[in-house]
């Protein structure tokens, strides 16, 4: 953008610095530079010299505002490499994503212009070079690769083997192709071999697993930063069992049989020679600038004092091996030793010295920073007003179109032209105000050359996406994968235990069943095309108790039975819900106003695609004058919020009134200050009732509440009290319903009649969940992420000390801050005592709902303001504060909490751009029950974005769905499981409202030809059952060529075995919807079994077809002979399909 780059020409100083630089390597150090005009100054230089540049910045924060700036600079080419955590210890680690993107940059320096990064990540081990650039893989369609020696060769770089690739650094091999996620590749690759031959390369949708499109090539990076052989491996564990450390010899078995683990980096030193770092990376004419070197200095000192720390801590214990004093970092020096091998460029705002370093010169820049006028249009005004008349030029860098526009107009009215930029391509003239739209954290000025560069300081907004039609109900996925010992629930005979799929070979047919264990020692085979017939058994007891059936006698029959008499009072209940909601009608609101669109508008982020989709489902709800009762199911920090703003903004500027409530005081009062910061200039009047607020005030709120004077309230259970009345109530907007209980929910019911209500959750309870899933709410799911936000790296772990100490230290020597759970509130001055005399130089202090008031809140407000490094909190923080500067939680005894808890817990940081830190622990030497068990499973499982929504379910599994309309939130479903509860629910509702009932027989179809899925085809269990069960779910032959595709993109050829196994899906749905309930081969006849009356003529016309190979017997139970040749199940789909055009025609 020459806009920028070229504003500094004409300054002596920097003309000076850029001549300097162009004579070659040493450091040139500049003083008075800071924020934005740093930034700015990069930019200009790096313009104007050939080659790359290096940014390196003290911490995460500071280099997060580096590569802002620098983006709207320079474009979006700003590469980032950030710091990662070295670990030494074992833990259960959930992800390796901050690996993964250190990765994606290295595998871009190479093109990379600009290239960001903190002291912590320049100096923290990475894979070397020319390792990272040798074992590169390239495969295009045509290439010739050893296909025998792909798995070993991924394996070796880095990649964990998988039956499904889903995140990067997985592959899976099956038959001739391979699927591969390389860290440096937004989606998966998948690549198809003929023989050694590359056949074909195609992206892959991981989610879907079905091919998005061709790629011309594979690139292949490493996938780990520490990659070895197998024979260094056993050199390795060799080494390590003559240690004769016991401690250590795990770590010897693991690399044998594991190859890598959580802790190998304490082996670093072992595999490679000195410490690769970014340094061999990047150009040798590259330029380096250093970002306050005085403080880099500091932080590379603390960060290497840290680990040594740990280091020394962990050889003390034995839990380290001895290294001869070599380590996986550099210290400062080493730095700076690769700092004097490029010309560099060292800034700070105050201090003349670079330590270790001898400047060749030092120049003092004369500039100003200048605040950010956010709001502030007057002090913008008038401040731009006294630099043109000084001769200034003036580029104003503005983040939305309609700031733009304001500006524009009220310099107009002031009689000042402006120029609007259309590239930012030019440099403004003296006098001239240029405006730009972009980002800047903060402006600045230049006096010696009249130069000013302002800034809103906002981020930009984009243009605003249309949302996709997309339905929220395809968010929800497919929760009911079998793994062997789940129990399962089939239709007919009962509860009993997945054993696997066994493969029987019956008169020379070889077939695929699904083996089920009973009690005793009963077992049922299930032909694979018979899996709708099975459920996955998910209730709160499911563990050892769960009561087998037998199969034979009638008890199944009478458990059901019984269930269908218990759920049918339900039923009824959901038949009068049902009623009154169709019934009801709701405020009819008009569509959005200009008003709407600009309130809108300024909000300062992207919205994401889901985001949008929900806020135009909760506006229809409103526009079609239903009595709105949704669900709004996102995650933790995912914009739930701003849909509920701007649901309110609509009801508010149409006349009525809005009921925001929250569970706790801390809550209302932060959405108090959003809602009031975004409405403030629309003359809406929002107010907050909690117990913040003295009596007296909260008697005069529920006064202006009854006259219509106030908007919104935003409060706790307060405004649920008798003396709260609304003059014309529109919305009520509930967030986190969970925190709720049962009193409050009954009140709620009656405000609920004819008022619209949007319900906020990231982790539903589970009878909510269950009301949105089968359609007595509606549901809408936000999963997609805010651009800028990374999962947080989740631990589960014993406790351990060590850990605890390493993670304040680490969190605080970034300027962050802790949160330390322990929900005991007797002890937890003693625990807190502990952190402190664990961490001696934290500022700690502690806080539990027991405290007065006054107390807690000065407790929050230290905490928000950064006067707090750790904060010993109980659960009270669940729904608090937002702190974006906390990004570490640790939970003591995680095990006792639940699964809604620990999720909501580990939202409570992670909030903004920085990598943020859950520790799960449990008592040391613990034997956790089932529960705890999943608990802690389903937290591992889940640490991607979007996952409250899938912890919900796996809640709903392991606590069961409930009483949907009652006061128990616990299950009562452990007889039939939760699946066949809903079935016979869902039936008796049909029965109560007199719809028809009868099903349509599930046909079964005994013909004799192979139908499996060979095991050379899909080794993994899991996935066959996947493919089984989607060829079953196969209605037509529409649904057949789709299937077969997926199954050509994902395994190859389709067997002539699955092709039978398909043909005989279509001829199932085919025989069920003509109410055949059995089609069987005797000999060389085919025996079709009709439970329906069908008419003579179209069985005359179906055996005109055939002559003397068909016959009929009528009756109750009818049946039509077919004497066969060849192609049997061709010619048996041939007759279905003609009687069915026949009755039809009949029909019409």
């Amino acid at each position: 953008m020459n806009t920028f780059s070229y504003l500094l020409d004409g300054m002596d100083e920097f003309d000076a610095v850029c001549e300097h630089i162009k004579r070659g390597s040493g450091n040139e150090h500049i003083i008075g530079v800071s924020g934005s005009q740093k930034s700015h100054l990069i930019y200009a230089l790096g313009e104007h010299k050939a080659g790359q540049c290096l940014i390196v910045e003290p911490d995460e924060t500071k280099a997060g505002r580096t590569v802002k700036d620098l983006s709207f600079l320079f474009g979006d080419d700003v590469l980032y490499f950030p710091p990662r955590d070295l670990l030494f210890y074992d833990v259960d680690v959930s992800n390796r994503k901050g690996e993964m993107r250190r990765l994606k940059a290295l595998s871009a320096v190479r093109n990379s212009k600009y290239i960001v990064t903190t002291i912590s990540a320049l100096i923290t081990y990475t894979a070397p070079s020319d390792v990272f650039a040798s074992e590169m893989l390239v495969l295009k369609p045509g290439d010739e690769f050893d296909f025998s020696s792909l798995a070993e060769r991924l394996v070796y770089m880095g990649y964990s083997k998988v039956s499904a690739v889903e995140a990067k650094g997985q592959f899976s091999v099956r038959g001739s192709i391979a699927d591969v996620f390389p860290p440096s590749a937004d989606t998966p690759y998948r690549i198809e071999f003929w023989g050694d031959e590359v056949d074909s390369v195609r992206a892959f949708n991981p989610e879907s697993q079905l091919s998005e499109k061709n790629c011309g090539e594979a690139v292949i990076h490493l996938a780990r930063e520490l990659v070895y052989t197998a024979e260094t491996a056993q050199k390795l564990a060799d080494k390590i069992r003559k240690m004769k450390n016991e401690n250590l010899l795990r770590d010897a078995e693991k690399f044998t049989q594991s190859r890598y683990f959580a802790s190998n980096d304490k082996y670093m030193t072992f595999i490679y020679d000195g410490v690769p770092t970014l340094f061999d990376y990047i150009a040798d004419d590259a330029l380096v600038f250093l970002c306050e070197p005085r403080e880099l200095e500091e932080r590379a000192k603390v960060f290497a004092g840290e680990q040594s720390e740990q280091i020394t801590s962990l050889l003390d214990k034995g839990l380290f091996p001895r290294t001869d004093g070599k380590r996986c970092f550099l210290e400062y020096t080493g730095a700076v030793h690769g700092f004097e091998r490029h010309t560099s460029v060292s800034m700070s705002a105050l201090s003349h010295s670079v330590p270790l370093m001898r400047p060749k010169e030092i120049f003092s820049l004369s500039s100003k920073t200048l605040r950010a006028y956010s709001t502030d249009l007057e002090y913008l005004l008038d401040d731009l007003l006294y630099w043109k008349n000084a001769g200034y030029r003036i580029a104003a860098v503005m983040s939305t179109d309609t700031k733009i526009k304001n500006l524009s107009d009220a310099l107009a009215e002031k009689g000042v032209a402006v120029s609007l930029a259309e590239s930012g391509d030019r440099v403004p003239d003296f006098g001239e105000i240029y405006i730009v739209k972009g980002s800047l954290e903060r402006g600045f000025e230049y006096p010696t050359i009249k130069t000013v560069v302002v800034t809103d300081g906002e981020k930009t907004s984009a243009r605003k996406r249309k949302p996709k039609n997309v339905s929220s109900k395809d968010a929800i996925k497919s929760f009911d994968e079998i793994s062997i010992g789940d129990y399962v629930v089939h239709r007919s005979h009962g509860v009993g235990q997945y054993v696997g799929i066994s493969q029987l070979n019956v008169q020379g047919i070889v077939r695929d069943y699904i083996k089920l264990r009973y009690r005793g020692t009963d077992s049922l085979y299930v032909p694979v095309n018979q899996l709708d017939l099975l459920y996955k058994y998910s209730d709160a007891s499911q563990d050892k108790t769960v009561r087998l059936n037998s199969l034979g006698g009638t008890q199944w029959s009478r458990t059901v039975e019984r269930v269908k008499h218990s759920v049918s009072v339900l039923a009824e209940d959901m038949i009068k819900l049902y009623a009154a909601r169709s019934s009801a009608k709701g405020h009819v609101f008009p569509k959005d106003t200009e008003w709407q669109k600009q309130f809108e508008n300024d909000f300062l982020y992207d919205e994401t695609e889901e985001q949008l989709r929900c806020i135009e489902e909760v506006k229809s709800d409103m526009e079609h004058g239903k009595c709105m009762d949704r669900l709004l199911c996102g995650d933790v920090g995912y914009g739930k919020t701003e849909v509920a703003l701007r649901a309110a903004f609509k009801c508010v500027m149409d006349g009525m009134q809005v009921a925001y409530l929250v569970p706790t005081t801390i809550l209302a009062s932060q959405h108090y200050e959003t809602f009031r910061s975004r409405m403030k200039d629309y003359c809406i009047n929002v107010e907050m009732m909690s117990r913040f607020r003295s009596k007296r005030e909260q008697k005069i709120i529920a006064e202006k509440l009854k006259k219509g004077e106030i908007d919104v309230v935003i409060g706790t259970h307060r405004i649920l009290q008798k003396d709260v009345q609304f003059k014309s109530l529109g919305m009520l907007i509930i967030d986190e319903e969970q925190r709720f209980g049962v009193g409050h929910k009954e009140k709620l019911k009656e405000m609920k009649k004819n008022v619209d209500v949007l319900t906020l959750s990231a982790t539903p309870i589970p009878r909510t969940l269950n009301m949105a899933m089968i359609g007595i709410r509606d549901l809408s799911v936000i999963t997609m992420p805010p651009k800028n936000r990374y999962p947080v790296q989740t631990f589960v772990m014993e406790h351990n000390q060590a850990v605890v100490k390493s993670a304040i230290e680490r969190e605080i020597a970034r300027g962050g801050q802790v949160y330390y759970l322990y929900n005991r509130v007797e002890s937890i001055e003693r625990v807190a005592e502990n952190i402190q005399s664990l961490v001696p130089d934290a500022r700690v202090a502690a806080a539990h709902g027991k405290m007065s008031e006054t107390h807690l809140e000065n407790i929050m407000e230290d905490l928000l303001s950064g006067d707090i490094d750790v904060l010993v909190c109980t659960t009270i923080i669940e729904t608090g504060l937002d702190v974006p500067n906390a990004n570490t939680i640790i939970i003591e005894n995680a095990d006792t909490l639940g699964l809604s808890q620990l999720y909501q817990l580990k939202g409570r940081v992670g909030r903004s751009n920085r990598m943020a830190y859950a520790y799960f622990t449990y008592r040391e030497g613990k034997i956790l029950d089932s529960v705890a068990q999943k608990r802690l499973q389903a937290i591992r499982e889940f640490t991607e974005f979007g996952a409250g929504f899938k912890i919900a379910m796996r809640d709903l599994e392991i606590r069961g769905a409930g009483n949907l309309l009652g006061k128990e939130q616990h299950g009562n479903m452990n007889l039939v499981g939760y699946d066949m509860y809903c079935l016979l629910l869902e039936q008796a509702v049909k029965e109560l409202k007199g719809d028809d009932t009868a099903e349509k027989p599930k046909t079964s179809v005994d013909i004799k030809v192979d139908a499996y899925i060979p095991d050379g085809v899909i080794e993994d269990e899991t996935l066959r059952i996947e493919m089984y069960r989607r060829i079953a779910s196969i209605e037509d032959d529409e649904d057949k060529s789709a299937v077969t595709a997926e199954f050509i993109d994902r395994y190859g050829d389709v067997p002539q075995s699955v092709e039978n196994l398909m043909d005989i899906a279509v001829i199932k749905s085919l025989a069920s919807e003509l109410y055949i309930s059995d089609i069987t081969q005797k000999d060389d006849l085919v025996v079709f079994t009709i439970d329906h009356v069908v008419s003579v003529k179209s069985i005359v016309d179906i055996m005109d077809g055939y002559k003397s190979k068909m016959m009929f017997s009528s009756g109750e139970t009818s049946y039509l002979s077919y004497k066969y040749d060849e192609n049997i199940l061709y010619n048996i789909k041939i007759i279905l399909q003609r009687l069915k055009n026949t009755i039809h025609e009949e029909q019409s």
